[in-house]
């Protein structure tokens, strides 16, 4: 791999924004620690804080740039920790949080949807408190399936934020590609996040990305975890794990266990994915990144193990054509 083409693969604009980020960010859902939303529990379980900022170091020592959490994320925890992290590298990286919803700090849970301009000015200035930052890099609506009327009047809040400074770009977490639309109208539209990974393509919201010049965040890159490798033998993950729920919307587990279908579909491709000395997960995101120049996955990590690992996938690169072509084959 020439220099130019290791730039090309280890590196990202951020959309529209010309901010440079790594073509590999962090996913700080994890982190959070347990919180609370409908009455169910929406954490990964418990965790260690100074762990959790090791990681983060490792993550930067390793090249990622990009850190992707919200304002939901163990009720504010998360950006505490993630602030705590960066606090004396803030120039180094590049923050993007996320907006939508009420937050209870105090009780640890997550409310109704709040999109109103004053409560985004308010969400706005406390996620730059729990950052300890002044001023974030990519603000994203988190609320997916919002009308698209009241998303044009979140727009234009985001577009008076960024004439204000307080935040660069805005983007959307949906997987709706026209509601997405609806967004991309704003000139400082940077990105939109959406659901990606080998078992699940999006090609409407890949193209719409690229047609608009946005970059494509991508959550779930990874299954959370199950296309790691690390529950091939099964395992039964307790209910204070949002993988344990049974919440109607998780594919991955079912009961806290390994979704054995998405197992065998894993299974399928692992020798095309693992080429080159690559670990599962480093193969996962070698095919987002073969997918479209666009795309920045954003894998959790709650350790160093798993920050050094994530991060040592950049040095591997994208998959080639022909592996791309032989895992859609297997996949058919």
């Amino acid at each position: 791999m020439t220099t130019s083409e290791k730039t090309i693969t280890t590196r990202r604009t951020l959309g529209r924004s010309g901010i440079d980020v790594s073509a590999l960010g962090v996913g700080c859902w994890a982190i959070g620690g347990p919180w609370i939303m409908d009455g169910q529990q929406a954490g990964w379980g418990e965790v260690d804080d100074d762990e959790s900022v090791r990681a983060l170091h490792a993550a930067i020592a390793g090249g990622v740039t990009f850190f992707d959490t919200a304002a939901n994320y163990g009720a504010g925890h998360s950006e505490a920790v993630l602030g705590r992290a960066v606090a004396d590298r803030r120039s180094e990286v590049v923050l993007a949080t996320k907006f939508g919803y009420g937050v209870d700090e105090a009780g640890k849970s997550v409310s109704g949807v709040e999109v109103t301009p004053d409560a985004v000015r308010r969400s706005c200035a406390e996620s730059l408190r729990r950052l300890g930052t002044d001023w974030i890099d990519l603000f994203q609506l988190h609320v997916g399936d919002l009308e698209p009327a009241r998303a044009e009047d979140v727009r234009a809040v985001l577009e008076s934020l960024v004439d204000e400074g307080t935040i660069r770009a805005y983007g959307w977490s949906t997987d709706d590609v026209e509601r997405a639309r609806v967004f991309a109208a704003g000139p400082h539209c940077a990105s939109i996040q959406h659901q990606l990974n080998v078992l699940e393509d999006n090609p409407a919201m890949l193209d719409f990305c690229e047609s608009e010049n946005l970059a494509s965040v991508n959550r779930g890159p990874l299954g959370m975890g199950v296309l790691t490798g690390a529950y091939d033998r099964g395992a039964t993950l307790s209910a204070t794990d949002v993988r344990g729920t049974g919440a109607a919307w998780m594919k991955y587990f079912i009961d806290g266990r390994p979704n054995p279908e998405w197992l065998a579909r894993a299974a399928a491709i692992r020798e095309v994915i693992t080429s080159g000395g690559r670990t599962p997960a480093q193969g996962a995101l070698a095919w987002i990144w073969g997918r479209s120049p666009a795309t920045v996955p954003i894998p959790g990590v709650r350790t160093v193990a798993q920050a050094e690992a994530n991060a040592a996938a950049l040095q591997h690169g994208p998959l080639t054509q022909e592996q791309m072509a032989e895992v859609a084959r297997l996949l058919a």
